[in-house]
């Protein structure tokens, strides 16, 4: 059977992978996309080509702006596959992947992985009732079949998606319960270091006001410097507690969506070994790469939310300037550096705002490592905080060794839900960083196959 072969093979249809392909079809490269939704967009900009008639006017001007990405995509001449998932890539540009129920290979010169992000774990008491979701996943289901709660809503954590979903909802006409805000005094204090790119990157910030100024002028209850958070219910989700300014608070609602932050999606690039650093500013595992996003001694480039949280735009960017690196290797492309300047001008520019969002939406420690014992951290093997702390307590020194233990991160979701939690847990008990603690060995197939499909 012969084996096809490319120039450039990237997985994700998002931002920065619809870009890449785009720039790598303008120097002439054959280039092949997979992605595994059923449309073009990646999260944030699902649906984009088939929106339903409410869109624009709920979902805003940043979500419209796709389209225009997304048609140049499509006249572009990449081989797009979607429905298509990567179960392993190879450092040497070997590309395995489900589609239309078999598994298939192909092999490239090049593999751009533009994973995108995924929603930060928010592990704490009643996070598991059914009621409970995150606002990341709710606005998928808004986007792509305008689907608007019927019942009182209750949105809390912190980060701009928040306050973005509070607002689409108030246009599509749901009813919010309440926003509750677990931003603080002392996060504005310690974010007015970064001012200074913040007002250089004006237009975000301008953004971010006309939300909470849309959301209060909706009248709706806004508790900032919320802590203790809490989900009630006996059989779903009855209310959200809280404290707020030394009292305890109860909102009812049976629909609660909580949200902290995105981090880079890093399956893939865990899978092929490449070195990662923890992000003590975000809280999360980062891949290393150059600077165009390549991984030392591979033929991989990683690119967009899944190589560093920097948003649709500045993701866009990365995408063609990993496209310019692949062609300047290939040997279409005679002045790389010379090309990349107006790009790297453009990415600088889209970044300014980054220190100052990062430091005012830091995720509070409280939230990300569950303080309480009953606490569940792997909702796949239903394994607790307490379970974990008592693994620690036994000698266990990583994530790994939880699997042992107990099955930790070893359920369908193969960590991705639980993966940050473990690690920050560990960290904790043993007093020690968590780069020294690292990060489950995730290892090939990265999504579930069957042997049938071989």
């Amino acid at each position: 059977m012969s084996v096809e072969v490319w120039d450039l093979a990237i997985v994700g249809a998002g931002p920065a992978g619809m870009s890449a392909a785009v720039e790598a079809r303008r120097h002439g490269l054959s280039v092949c996309l997979l992605d595994e939704q059923a449309q073009l967009g990646g999260q944030i900009y699902r649906a984009i080509e088939r929106p339903h008639a409410e869109a624009n006017r709920v979902l805003g001007v940043d979500y419209s702006k796709g389209a225009k990405l997304a048609a140049a995509f499509r006249t572009s001449g990449t081989d797009y596959r979607s429905g298509a998932s990567v179960w392993k890539a190879s450092t040497d540009g070997a590309v395995f992947y489900l589609h239309e129920g078999r598994s298939k290979s192909l092999e490239a010169r090049f593999v751009v992985v533009a994973s995108g992000a995924m929603e930060r774990p928010f592990p704490v008491a009643g996070w598991t009732r059914p009621g409970v979701m995150g606002a990341g996943a709710a606005q998928i289901m808004l986007k792509t079949s305008h689907a608007v709660p019927s019942q009182d809503v209750v949105l809390a954590g912190c980060g701009p998606l928040l306050y973005l979903l509070t607002a689409q909802y108030l246009r599509a006409g749901a009813r919010i319960a309440a926003l509750v805000d677990t931003t603080t005094r002392d996060d504005y204090l310690r974010a007015a270091k970064h001012i200074g790119g913040a007002l250089r990157g004006w237009r975000d910030l301008k953004k971010g006001l006309g939300l909470l100024a849309d959301i209060r002028k909706a009248k709706v209850p806004f508790f900032a410097g919320a802590a203790d958070l809490a989900v009630e219910g006996e059989e779903r989700a009855e209310a959200l507690s809280f404290t707020h300014r030394g009292k305890r608070r109860r909102v009812v609602a049976s629909l609660v969506l909580l949200h902290q932050g995105v981090v880079p999606n890093i399956q893939i690039s865990q899978s092929i070994r490449a070195e990662h650093r923890w992000n003590s500013t975000q809280h999360c595992f980062e891949p290393v790469t150059d600077r165009y996003g390549r991984v030392a001694d591979t033929q991989v480039y990683l690119v967009g939310d899944g190589r560093g949280i920097v948003g649709a735009a500045a993701s866009e960017v990365q995408g063609a300037l990993a496209a310019q690196a692949v062609a300047s290797e290939i040997g279409v492309l005679a002045n790389q550096e010379q090309a990349a300047a107006p790009l790297w001008s453009k990415l600088k520019e889209l970044t300014q705002s980054r220190p100052f969002l990062d430091a005012l939406y830091a995720p509070k420690a409280e939230n990300r490592i569950p303080q309480a014992d009953d606490v569940v951290v792997c909702r796949c093997e239903n394994v607790s905080a307490g379970n974990i702390r008592g693994y620690i307590a036994a000698g266990c020194q990583g994530p790994n060794q939880t699997k042992a233990f107990g099955r930790c991160g070893m359920g369908p979701c193969q960590g991705r839900f639980c993966g940050l939690t473990v690690t920050q847990l560990i960290a904790e008990g043993r007093k020690v960083s968590e780069d020294e603690v690292s990060y489950y060995r995730i290892r090939p197939p990265i999504k579930p196959i069957r042997l049938g499909q071989f």
